[in-house]
């Protein structure tokens, strides 16, 4: 009797462990060149480029926004990029599927030196967080530190749609 309840116990256990593990499986790393080869996939396309970490209290306030956006407006991809070392890839999950953003390309930082891939993304960006930037279908992009609000997004959106 205990080891068929010990069997089911394992198989429901099992059954919601399986879709956590797949997320976790979505992360990729954000190493030097990383930016190029974002650039390179979206090349003729606008996109997002939303950087956000686990411990910014302005980013974990806005980014429930992020999911609204993504639905209503798929004609913008979304990248998310975690500045969060990827030994938390747990943590970065658990927001990312909070939020239900699973399905979007999620990054995470993946090198020891956090600056030299800020300066990648941008030489005059220092780290503050959030930071979005925008980038029309040329990749002619628009850098804004802080939270954004709806009608935000929507502005720029009309901007780089054009």
């Amino acid at each position: 009797m205990f080891s068929r309840i010990y069997m089911i116990c394992f198989f429901v256990l099992l059954l919601v462990m399986t879709p956590v593990y797949a997320e976790k499986m979505s992360l990729k790393h954000f190493v030097p060149g990383s930016y190029q080869q974002l650039l390179e996939e979206n090349a003729d396309k606008p996109f997002m480029l939303a950087i956000w970490s686990t411990t910014c209290s302005s980013c974990m306030e806005k980014i429930a926004l992020l999911n609204e956006l993504k639905e209503s407006r798929p004609e913008i991809n979304i990248v998310m990029l975690a500045t969060d070392d990827v030994s938390v890839s747990g943590q970065i999950q658990t927001v990312l599927a909070k939020n239900e953003l699973t399905g979007l390309d999620n990054w995470a930082f993946a090198d020891e030196n956090a600056q030299r891939l800020r300066h990648e993304i941008d030489p005059k960006w220092y780290g503050e967080l959030p930071r979005t930037y925008f980038l029309n279908k040329n990749h002619e992009r628009q850098g804004i530190s802080g939270a954004l609000s709806r009608e935000d997004y929507d502005t720029i959106f009309k901007g780089i749609l054009n």
